[in-house]
């Protein structure tokens, strides 16, 4: 990976492919190798930038105040590209939408891949997942803490793990590990996601949602896919919350013809 130096550390950053720019910004349990399996298809008609958000993957953990938003313009200053199309998955599916609303004249197109919802009352399940990562992390117990991650996010309440396609954990048990280390000095310094009106969001739009995926944010699909004008949801049957693995080829499909949809 290429590193950009700053200030407050250094962000990681692959490029693959030619032609329209498309950035792919991960979840927040896993990092750019998510999108391993959907590069190759985006790669033959755009050209693919993945990174490491700070504090996950290859990125350094932040020193100081930062936000997700300005972190990416910076990156899209770097690369020289002045408009992109942005898909985002979960965690980075927030942060997609608030570089939007921040800079709509620097975004062609956004999909939004089941992103949370800032300020969303969260059922008793999800609030028993949060408790038993925090007390897990509270009594040092790291591989516990991994172990909940990954089956709320990649095993999800739908499916055994006899239902995960064979090696998806292991992938993920690496990235997972390392947000996790890095979860107190991202919570402490990221200035996080706000409440701003989502209606606001001008471009073409995709939703998509995994119908594995945990109630919430199966909800909260719905929600974005109601709120931002003329935005498109599209399900995948065979998806829990991280679509980009669990169904890499029918994500490729969707979005290859949705990033089509405008010129560059």
């Amino acid at each position: 990976m290429i590193t950009l130096a700053d200030d407050l550390g250094h962000l990681s950053y692959v490029v693959s492919g030619d032609g329209p720019p498309v950035v792919l910004v991960h979840a927040g349990v896993a990092d750019h190798r998510m999108w391993d399996a959907v590069v190759p298809a985006l790669a033959e008609r755009h050209t693919v930038i993945r990174y490491d958000l700070r504090g996950f993957g290859e990125s350094a953990p932040p020193v100081g105040p930062f936000s997700e938003t300005d972190d990416l313009r910076r990156l899209l200053d770097h690369l020289g590209h002045e408009r992109v199309r942005l898909v985002g998955a979960s965690w980075g599916g927030r942060v997609a939408v608030e570089f939007t609303l921040t800079h709509p004249e620097r975004v062609h197109s956004l999909a939004l891949l089941a992103p949370p919802w800032p300020g969303y009352h969260w059922s008793a399940d999800m609030i028993a997942y949060d408790e038993a990562e925090t007390a897990a992390l509270a009594a040092g117990d790291l591989d516990t803490a991994v172990r909940v991650n990954l089956d709320m996010w990649l095993r999800g309440p739908a499916r055994t793990w006899d239902d995960v396609a064979a090696g998806l954990a292991d992938r993920l048990r690496g990235p997972v590990r390392t947000s996790l280390v890095n979860q107190a000095a991202v919570g402490e310094h990221s200035r996080g996601a706000t409440a701003r009106d989502v209606a606001a969001v001008s471009v073409p739009t995709l939703v998509g949602i995994g119908r594995l995926d945990v109630a919430d944010f199966q909800d909260i699909a719905r929600r974005y896919a109601g709120e931002i004008p003329g935005a498109t949801l599209v399900e995948f049957a065979t998806a829990g919350h991280l679509i980009a693995l669990d169904a890499p080829a029918e994500l490729a499909a969707a979005l290859e013809p949705f990033l089509a949809g405008r010129p560059g």
